[in-house]
């Protein structure tokens, strides 16, 4: 994938009927269906069932095993509950008759009611200070380990950029957190909220267990450890645009037990908070 063009088109899934739906995988660089690909493409079948008047706010799901790349994924919704403020749907994604993955969204109308937010970190350096992912590929891409290289070289419909760019020829235990500005690539597009939430569902499974993984920096990292994304949250407050770089912000609280918990907050360049998230994810060193 090149563009948010492709990326849409990935997460518009083929209708079979009676609450059924199928959708292929483009991968990210990992042998397995990448998660957020999964969360997104659940969160579009689950859509599918909802009346136009009724918006996503919270989803809960759990990762059950790694998805083949090479066969379609099957989603199935199950109608829970439709009621005068909310609807809730369950979605389960199987391959070849195997459960692979399941969700809980709920869905409100949409209300006035109080408001409050957490601040946007204003101290972190903005977009035009940092370099991308491609950016980073092109200067240093002769000098990284392989796996770094290879990973980085995969296209991708979002650019990112992190505040802070760890040496791989050097690691150094950092603070449990990371930050990271994105932007969709591809010609700007006027998108409804649906969609938009379909974007940034996918989006939101990118960086988060680096959070995890920083304060352990020095001995291990993704390629010595087995790592595998075991549920995720997130809850919708309000609507936005991708017409500007957006802030990835988590945090890790805890990791102990071979998992690692991060959590934390999207916002818009000029600091509305648009969403929040929480993950566990398996962090077991290779032995």
């Amino acid at each position: 994938m090149k563009n948010s063009k492709e990326l849409i088109e990935l997460l518009n899934l083929t209708d079979l009927g009676e609450n059924n739906f199928s959708g292929n995988s483009i991968t990210i660089g990992s042998p397995h269906v990448f998660g957020g690909q999964v969360l997104a493409q659940a969160v579009n079948a689950a859509y599918r069932t909802i009346r136009e008047t009724r918006f996503l706010h919270s989803l809960h799901s759990y990762f059950l095993e790694a998805g083949n790349l090479e066969i379609p994924i099957n989603y199935h919704v199950a109608e829970m509950r439709d009621g005068g403020s909310f609807s809730t749907r369950r979605v389960t994604a199987s391959q070849e008759g195997k459960t692979i993955f399941i969700l809980a969204a709920s869905f409100h109308k949409k209300e006035e009611g109080f408001e409050h937010q957490t601040e946007i970190n204003k101290d972190l350096k903005q977009p035009e200070e940092l370099l991308s992912w491609d950016d980073m590929l092109a200067q240093f891409g002769d000098f990284l380990p392989k796996s770094t290289k290879a990973f980085l070289s995969i296209k991708r419909p979002i650019e990112f950029k992190p505040v802070r760019v760890p040496n791989p020829l050097d690691p150094k235990d950092l603070p449990a957190n990371e930050h990271v500005w994105f932007r969709l690539k591809g010609e700007k597009q006027t998108l409804d909220y649906r969609t938009k939430q379909e974007i940034l569902t996918y989006i939101s499974d990118y960086n988060i267990l680096n959070a995890a993984f920083n304060p352990n920096a020095s001995k291990y990292n993704f390629g010595n450890t087995m790592t595998a994304s075991l549920d995720h949250s997130m809850w919708f407050f309000r609507d936005f645009d991708f017409d500007d770089w957006m802030l990835f912000s988590a945090k890790s609280p805890n990791t102990f037990g071979a998992r690692g918990l991060a959590k934390g907050n999207i916002f818009t360049r000029d600091g509305k908070l648009v969403a929040s998230f929480a993950q566990e994810g398996l962090l077991r060193p290779k032995k």
